[in-house]
């Protein structure tokens, strides 16, 4: 369970930005190692969307992922801040990920073993999609995958975007001890 001040920000954030947090609660631990449990340690770099209070950070971490391996993209500058101070080597970006297809220079030789995504692609338009899972494709390495979790029945991933990149999507489990329930999908090239 995250610490007590996890779950304040996070609310409060929510409260602020609904739409934007996506969530009225930090994920929980069982929905951490679900989604993270293809990761190896020393296994290449790992980028995370949507980190948040660093629910699935703490995760690689303690699983052995070296901080430095780790490429966190935050668009909440408390939640920034935040994971700044908790994990100072990873390499944090503050930014809009809907922008980063515009940004290629920095995702395609990073050759990721995974990119770890808490983003609420479901209520994001198409382009938006197209763009964030575009640009995540382009950073992992032959084989890698993408891993998002949903709080719905279905991929989050509209399937005209993960068919227009040639993308598949398996759910991979789900995690009923989370708050809500939730389901984590594996997108991969077809």
């Amino acid at each position: 369970m995250p610490p007590q001040t996890d779950q304040a920000t996070f609310l409060k954030s929510w409260l602020k930005q609904p739409i934007k947090t996506g969530a009225v609660a930090p994920s929980g631990a069982a929905l951490a190692r679900l989604i993270t449990q293809d990761l190896v340690p020393g296994g290449g770099p790992v980028m995370e969307l949507g980190p948040g209070t660093g629910a699935f950070t703490r995760c690689m971490v303690s699983m052995g992922l070296a901080e430095s391996d780790l490429t966190l993209i935050e668009n909440n500058p408390h939640f920034a801040a935040m994971l700044r101070h908790r994990y100072p080597a990873a390499r944090l970006l503050e930014m809009d990920v809907t922008r980063m297809r515009w940004r290629q220079d920095m995702w395609r030789p990073m050759q990721a073993q995974a990119v770890i995504s808490g983003l609420p692609l479901l209520i994001m338009g198409l382009r938006a999609q197209w763009n964030v899972v575009g640009a995540c494709m382009q950073s992992l390495r032959q084989g890698a995958a993408m891993y998002q979790f949903t709080y719905t029945a279905s991929c989050p991933i509209s399937p005209g975007v993960l068919q227009r990149l040639g993308l598949k999507a398996e759910r991979i489990g789900g995690s009923f001890f989370n708050l809500p329930p939730a389901s984590v999908y594996r997108i991969f090239r077809a």
